[in-house]
């Protein structure tokens, strides 16, 4: 008969495990505080006024830019604080705490998957090297990926190139106002061969801020028998999302982006289980490359064919040895303020924001001046972003982008930035600048910053 690792665990080995098992997911914060979030549309002036109050923004700054980091809420920091002051005076075992099974177990019902399925990482950065190291990939074997991924995703992907020998083949995106689901689906599709096996996508491109068509995407996929794998850095804390019904195997995530948890987190999304309505591959050989948690001896049993998982491979990837205590309570804690003040609310009134933001640059700019969609809503995020110079010359001069950012920051107290990527059938990089709103965010605000971006943008185009 044979055995597994778990079977020949020593006795210590078994009872640390069953210390560390996933129990189920109690609040981090006191009911009596979530009880003062409002629950409900943030178009509403007072819940929004109330849901603003728990920002420590300095209320000179217009802070445009969560695509890169957001802000922690109030509560959140006291509990940083707390938790850091508590195990400083009462030294204890840190070891049981790293597995993070009451927060893993709020955050996979935040998302929709399971606990067993789930791990807080450091970042997507982390969470990225993590699931890309872990796969059985050998020389030839292709992955398909875009040029507006996010270098924290083709970093690894070169390394993989490198080391390996995987073949890393990069699609240029389509741009522009006009792009559509469809277009990026067929891109993906007539790059297949037969080398493929792993589709590479981010959830929303850091570049121009395009929500790439996941789950069409995964159907694609799906057809072919490819393992999937999303960089989705800016998706937690913005969209309402359900990972299981995305059907993709892989996710990435930050918890310091559109979640505004501290920075230094981040979640990963190993699918652990078949679930036929949603991804009915089965699961990929997958290693946990970063895990204390690997038996010394033996291996793992076999993945699931089924709806039951033979394994927790969240635990595997959680469990690396010491950790900061704190992080994973806190970025329990910012989930809790989300839950109650309701996703789907936040997504609403973040791409409420965005659409406001590209009416205002149409209406100035012009509507070829956006690299963001605008008529497949289904691409839409709360990010956008445009060309603001009439000049060919200045529209590639770096410099122009540095001082146009610079300027907003000191002059106007708008904290922006610009980005730069290629584009389909144009020699060298392109540049544009990016805005990244959030809940935290009011109309009067995005007024503020285009009549700014207009003033500087005529200073620097004199």
């Amino acid at each position: 008969m044979e055995t597994s690792a778990h079977d020949t665990e020593s006795a210590v080995v078994r009872m640390a495990r069953a210390n560390t098992a996933a129990r189920s997911a109690d609040t981090v914060l006191p009911a009596s505080l979530l009880e003062t979030i409002p629950s409900g549309p943030l178009e509403v002036r007072e819940n929004w006024e109330r849901v603003r109050s728990l920002f420590t923004i300095d209320p000179e700054m217009v802070h445009l830019n969560v695509g890169t980091i957001g802000s922690v809420p109030k509560p959140v920091l006291d509990l940083l604080r707390t938790t850091d002051a508590d195990y400083a005076r009462t030294p204890r075992d840190p070891y049981p705490p790293t597995t993070f099974a009451e927060a893993r177990a709020a955050l996979a019902a935040a998302y929709g998957c399971d606990p067993d399925e789930l791990a807080i990482t450091q970042g997507a950065a982390d969470g990225n090297a993590r699931i890309l190291n872990g796969l059985d990939l050998g020389e030839g074997d292709e992955v398909i990926t875009t040029t507006h991924d996010c270098y924290t995703a083709q970093a690894p992907l070169n390394i993989l190139h490198n080391r390996r020998g995987v073949v890393v083949t990069k699609l240029t995106p389509p741009l522009g106002p006009d792009q559509s689901a469809e277009d990026i689906v067929r891109m993906f599709a007539e790059a297949i061969t037969p080398r493929t096996k792993v589709l590479q996508w981010a959830g929303v491109t850091f570049t121009v801020g395009t929500t790439m068509p996941t789950r069409m995407l995964a159907e694609l996929a799906h057809e072919h028998g490819l393992i999937t794998m999303v960089d989705g850095a800016h998706l937690p804390g913005q969209f309402d999302f359900n990972l299981h019904e995305l059907g993709v195997d892989f996710l990435s995530g930050s918890g310091a982006k559109y979640q505004c948890g501290p920075m230094g987190t981040g979640i990963v999304y190993a699918r652990n289980k078949v679930l036929p309505e949603h991804n009915p591959l089965p699961l990929p050989t997958f290693w946990p490359v970063i895990t204390l948690w690997y038996p010394i001896d033996g291996e793992l049993p076999p993945r699931t064919t089924t709806r039951e998982p033979t394994y927790d491979i969240g635990t595997y990837l959680q469990k690396t040895g010491s950790a900061d205590l704190s992080r994973g309570p806190a970025l329990q804690a910012v989930s809790e303020i989300w839950d109650r003040i309701g996703r789907a609310n936040i997504q609403r009134y973040v791409w409420g924001l965005c659409s406001y933001l590209k009416e205002r640059i149409v209406d100035h700019w012009g509507r070829d001046s956006l690299f963001s969609p605008l008529d497949d809503e289904r691409l839409h995020s709360g990010m956008v972003a445009f060309q603001p110079f009439a000049d060919p010359a200045h529209a590639v001069d770096v410099a122009k982008f540095f001082e146009f950012e610079n300027r907003m920051e000191q002059q106007h107290g708008v904290n922006l930035r610009f980005t730069f990527f290629p584009v389909r059938d144009v020699e060298g990089e392109r540049f544009a600048v990016r805005l990244a709103p959030h809940l935290y965010n009011s109309v009067a605000e995005l007024d503020h910053a285009v009549d700014a971006m207009i003033k500087v943008c005529a200073e620097l185009s004199r």
